[in-house]
């Protein structure tokens, strides 16, 4: 999904409008509209937090979790976690081989 993609791009430090959208995708409200976009797609995400050691974010093929095509990223940031994790699918979908981040 491009948002996830877009969230993990350089901004610079005036561009107020591309912090603004990257502190919303970094909220509850950003994350859910992540995962209703990548349910569009055909992906399950699965979000994972161990205390203060942070996020793991994995997305599966719908309905096949511990499917052989899942995506896992980890990160103390939730949204990293997603990067990581969408960045591996991306990776996936253009090799074939599933990766974990």
């Amino acid at each position: 999904m491009a948002a996830v993609g877009f969230a993990g791009c350089s901004m610079p430090s005036y561009d107020r409008a591309l912090w603004a959208l990257r502190s919303w995708l970094d909220s509850w409200s950003g994350i859910g509209r992540i995962a209703v976009g990548m349910a569009h797609q055909g992906y399950d995400l699965q979000l994972t937090r161990y205390d203060e050691k942070g996020w793991r974010a994995t997305f599966y093929t719908t309905g096949m979790e511990h499917s052989p095509t899942s995506a896992t990223g980890t990160s103390v940031l939730l949204l990293e976690s997603l990067q990581e994790a969408f960045e591996c699918l991306r990776i996936a979908d253009t090799d074939g081989v599933p990766i974990s981040g």
